[in-house]
């Protein structure tokens, strides 16, 4: 029976990925063990500390095929770490004097260090690969729904039109940063792990940095200037950065799934035939990908404290904190490519309902821009003044279930100052979405590497007759 839910045949595709799961399984992690061992021998060979002929039988056996798993995790359990069981069954795989210079100079934890980088490494380029995919389908939805108008939303309540194109926007440009991350992280994440037992690498009698330098060339990895045993900051470093993104993308998705709410029935999640079905209620379509990715970003925050915990080993090797890597990096490596993966999905094949998104724009009788009417009066009676004038009529509005529009067309004061023609005007949502276009431009423009100063609004992003610089809502 299957110990965990990355493991288990009927759930492991809603908390990880074929791909991921491919890089943190016994056979990959035991076959990266190996190649930093043959790694290691290939560069001591060239630098004639061990015989050529040794380090080329090393690497002839160094198979993860070739290992006993059952006896390697006994071994483990009875010394409590897996490299020195492994080191001996590949000892005993090379013929002649090979065996006698596996793990020449090496300790456990330079062994389980790199191979653990070699698999992040990996990882990272799926994570990577799969977050520049979702901003490219979000650009061209935000492209696409640059100009649809919907109602923007401010302490779950309505407040100022935006368009569908602005909410994605934002998302993007949070995105982006993240992007960012991962790639500053990649130099100080991608290094080798070679000190020997306490870090000085004593043991090779002045070639350690020179053994250093190779092996970590063997393996396309940068040398580190000294040991990290107890320096856990690139992993932890690593976990946080998954914890932002998918904090992200959990933020997105519990969005989708509110807005694709029957009272909203703006968007949906892409739906096909049994898909988010209940076992009673024959009409649901529930939003089952938005639910996954939810849920699987509060598991990877959760890792992130517990990641921090394990930064803080004592003298020159970890007593304890070191194992807590063993299982959240794997894990929340996995998390993350479920949850870029299922995000992928949503956004791939979104449906947004433009109609359903102008209809709610009406609900509120013309509250959502009253703001607009507000900031035009202001002009001629001072915006506190227009102010309370704005929000006794918003106040009957809503008591009375009226029309805006006939509370301030019938105030003598402000059909004084504002003709009905330019009310109606005022009171139109779509007119009131400021340089919510603009922004979308910009954003893609940064996406595709434009500089932001290169973009400027256009005449059609900027309102006819007020100033968005001055706009005051009240609510921050």
């Amino acid at each position: 029976m299957p110990v965990h839910v990355t493991d288990s045949v009927i759930f492991r595709d809603f908390y990880s990925t074929g791909q991921m799961r491919a890089i943190f399984d016994d056979g990959h992690l035991v076959q990266c063990w190996l190649d930093v061992e043959a790694a290691l021998a290939r560069a001591q060979a060239k630098l004639n500390i061990i015989p050529e002929s040794a380090a080329q039988e090393i690497n002839r056996q160094a198979q993860a095929a070739a290992i006993d798993i059952k006896a390697l995790g006994q071994g483990t359990n009875l010394v409590g770490y897996p490299i020195l069981p492994l080191v001996r069954q590949l000892a005993g795989l090379c013929g002649g004097e090979a065996g006698r210079y596996v793990h020449w100079g090496a300790t456990t934890q330079d062994i389980m260090d790199t191979s653990n980088v070699l698999q992040l490494r990996e990882a990272l380029t799926i994570i990577s690969k799969d977050l520049a995919a979702l901003i490219i389908t979000l650009s061209h939805l935000a492209q696409v729904h640059r100009d649809t108008p919907m109602a923007g939303r401010t302490h779950g309540q309505h407040a100022l039109p935006i368009t569908f194109g602005f909410k994605i926007a934002v998302w993007i440009d949070e995105l982006r940063r993240h992007q960012e991350r991962f790639a500053q992280c990649r130099p100080r994440l991608l290094r080798c792990q070679f000190g020997g037992a306490a870090g000085t690498l004593a043991s090779l009698n002045g070639d350690g940095w020179q053994v250093h330098q190779a092996l970590a060339t063997e393996l396309d990895l940068s040398p580190a200037p000294i040991a990290w045993f107890t320096a856990r900051d690139s992993f932890a470093e690593f976990v946080n950065l998954c914890g932002l993104l998918t904090a992200t993308l959990g933020k997105m998705a519990h969005e989708v799934a509110s807005l694709q709410k029957n009272e909203f029935g703006e968007v949906e999640e892409p739906f096909e035939s049994g898909k988010g079905s209940s076992s009673t209620m024959p009409q649901k379509r529930n939003p089952i990908l938005c639910e996954a990715v939810t849920g699987i970003s509060q598991l990877v925050c959760q890792h992130v404290p517990t990641m921090l915990t394990a930064m803080k080993p004592q003298h020159e090797r970890a007593m304890g904190e070191w194992h807590i890597e063993w299982d959240v990096v794997p894990h929340v490596c996995q998390l993350t490519g479920a949850a870029l993966s299922h995000s992928l999905e949503i956004f791939d094949g979104l449906i947004v309902y433009p109609e359903a998104m102008k209809r709610n724009l009406g609900i509120t009788k013309g509250q959502i821009v009253a703001e607009a009417v507000m900031m035009r009066l202001g002009e001629e009676i001072g915006r506190q003044r227009a102010h309370d004038l704005v929000y006794e009529a918003c106040e009957r509005s809503i008591e009375e279930n009226t029309a805006l529009y006939s509370l301030l067309a019938t105030n003598t004061e402000i059909a004084a100052i504002i003709a009905d023609e330019e009310l109606q005007q005022l009171l139109e949502p779509t007119n009131y979405v400021g340089l919510a276009p603009f922004f979308v431009d910009q954003v893609i423009a940064n996406t595709h590497g434009n500089n932001k100063h290169d973009i400027q609004p256009t005449t059609n992003d900027r309102l006819p007759t007020m100033s968005i610089q001055n706009s005051t809502s009240g609510d921050f």
